[in-house]
Parts: structure tokens; C-alpha cells; sequence
């Protein structure tokens, strides 16, 4: 679920499964597709480690604000019922004091049988090749089981992302985050809090990444194998549309 961030990082990292793709450019509607050998979200697979499909919309106004959905098959076991995620995404992205900020909501939509839709408000903080973000739980379907609280602000993920040229066009991009609360070890599948990093170039669309996590429980067994070093390349295009 790809990620509400600044310019620069989002340059960088997309494709790489952090779901929502930042707006290009003011007053610009655009498009976007992608494959990848592995959806990663916040470090875990999406896919049980298998390919995926993913494209979205983005309109971003002179003002700031833009608005944009997305969208990519995602696949947790062979008796789950999710097929796919959809999000659906607006906010508001300007400067000031030679800073960026971003700010907005997040929605995650899942198939209907899952009943585990859930939103999200954002922000992140951008500085030189630097940024700086929050996502936390606002609202979902998703029903509480024994001792879990979903409440809104309860559960939240953290990161940090530095990202330059190294020369001839490629970008580097170096990230950690930390990902805590009930409901997300509820959708994980994790026993606990857990961080998740990576490293990875981008030239053109192509792009290639380096992840791995400390995450427990079973979103570490096989099958997952997220606390294993994942390797993860894709491609993408991009499509100005006005």
C-alpha cells in the first residue's frame, strides 16, 4: 500500500509495494502502471512472494491538493478470500521554509468477504533528499477479537527515507520504519511491533530492492518468510494524461 510521501522518495521507491504514488505535478492528471516480482508492503509480501500487477490515477491541482486511487492483486494464502487491494487517497502537499509537507487520508479497500477495509490519515515531513513520515489507523470494518483494540490513533507506522542521485541517473534510496498497534499485527499476521528496511536504485522505471524485516509470528513462517532478505525488481511507466 504504497505511500502518501515526498517527491524525491516517491521517485525512488515506486513499485516497490508502498501503495499510493505521490502527485507529479501540479494541475496534472496522470497515470501509472506497474509489475513487480513481489508486492511489498511496510516490508511484508502481499503476494506470499509471487508477482503482481498495480496502476493507478493521480490528479494534483496548482493548489496543492490531489486525489488518486490505485490498485494491485494481492494474494495471503490459498484459503483466504482477498484478490485484490484498491486504494483511494487525497491531500494536500506544499513547501514552505525550504521544506515539503504532506498531509491527507488513505483508504484501503479489500475484497467484500474479507471485511477488513481500513483507513489511514498521513504526514510527512520532507527535507533536502530526506523525509519523514506518520500513518495512522482511523477507522475499519474489521471486527476486534479477544483483548484487541482498534481504535483510531492505536495503531500507527513510522519511517524514514533519504534518497540522492549516485550518478549516470540512478537513484538510491534508503529506508526504515517501525510498524506497531493491534490492528496491524491483527492484518500482519505478527506477534508484536516490528521494523522493516531497505535499500534500492531506480533509473528510468526500472527498479531494484533490498528488504527485510525482524517481524514474528506467522507472518514470518513459509510461505511469507518475512523475517528472510527479499529481493524484489520492477518496472514501471508513468503517463501524463493532461
Amino acid at each position: 500500500m504504497q505511500p502518501i510521501k515526498g517527491i524525491s522518495a516517491a521517485i525512488l521507491l515506486a513499485g516497490f509495494g508502498l501503495a499510493v504514488a505521490a502527485p507529479s505535478q501540479a494541475g496534472s492528471l496522470s497515470a501509472n502502471v506497474s509489475t513487480t516480482n513481489n508486492y511489498i508492503w511496510r516490508g511484508l509480501t502481499q503476494t506470499e512472494n509471487e508477482a503482481a500487477v498495480q496502476g493507478g490515477i493521480d490528479y494534483a491541482a496548482d493548489s496543492g491538493f490531489y486525489v488518486g486511487t490505485w490498485v494491485s492483486n494481492v494474494n495471503y494464502g490459498p484459503s483466504d478470500v482477498y484478490s485484490y487491494e484498491h486504494d483511494m487517497y487525497a491531500g494536500y502537499a506544499f513547501a514552505a521554509g525550504g521544506m515539503t509537507f504532506d498531509v491527507g487520508y488513505l483508504y484501503y479497500n479489500y475484497d467484500s468477504e474479507a471485511n477488513f477495509d481500513f483507513g489511514e490519515v498521513y504526514a510527512t515531513v520532507g527535507l533536502g533528499g530526506f523525509s519523514f513520515s506518520g500513518y495512522f489507523l482511523t477507522n475499519t470494518e474489521a471486527d476486534e477479537g479477544p483483548d484487541q483494540d482498534f481504535e483510531a490513533f492505536g495503531t500507527y507506522y513510522l519511517s524514514a527515507d533519504y534518497g540522492f542521485e549516485i550518478g549516470n541517473g540512478i537513484e538510491l534510496g534508503l529506508h526504515v520504519g517501525y510498524h506497531d498497534g493491534d490492528f496491524a499485527e491483527a492484518f500482519n499476521g505478527s506477534d508484536d511491533g516490528y521494523f522493516d528496511y531497505n535499500i534500492s536504485l531506480a533509473k528510468g522505471g526500472f527498479g531494484f530492492m533490498i528488504t527485510d524485516t525482524d517481524v514474528s509470528g506467522p507472518a514470518a513462517d513459509g510461505g511469507y518468510d518475512n523475517d528472510e532478505i527479499k529481493f524484489v525488481v520492477s518496472y514501471s511507466v508513468d503517463v501524463d494524461m493532461m
